[in-house]
């Protein structure tokens, strides 16, 4: 098992993926966070966004979503109760078409499936 765990990470090296793409699997938009869900709904209806920020181009200089083109991915904010600021929840859009989510600002992210 090892052995393969190993192949596995050297062909994401070679790819220039990472193995946290995969990893993190899936999230139903019904099991988000209902903020997250808020904010799905918001990106759906093309706004209005309550940051600034909200739609710029995400760069995934982590590395941890598919490689695309710079301008493939944007980034919206998903508000976190109890925190000032944007927090570290965002929704990542993919061509408009796909959706990710992650709670830990970009270090992991699950593809939400409608």
């Amino acid at each position: 098992m090892a052995k393969l765990l190993q192949a596995w990470l050297l062909v994401c090296l070679l790819l220039g993926l990472s193995s946290q793409a995969y990893a993190a699997g899936n999230i139903a938009t019904g099991d988000l966070p209902r903020e997250a869900q808020q904010a799905l709904a918001l990106i759906k209806q093309g706004g209005p966004f309550p940051y600034p920020k909200d739609g710029v181009v995400f760069g995934n200089y982590e590395k941890a979503l598919p490689a695309h083109q710079r301008g493939y991915y944007h980034e919206y904010t998903v508000k976190t109760p109890g925190i000032r600021g944007r927090g570290a929840q965002r929704i990542i859009v993919g061509g408009g078409a796909e959706y990710f989510y992650t709670n830990d600002h970009y270090s992991t992210f699950k593809r939400i499936q409608e």
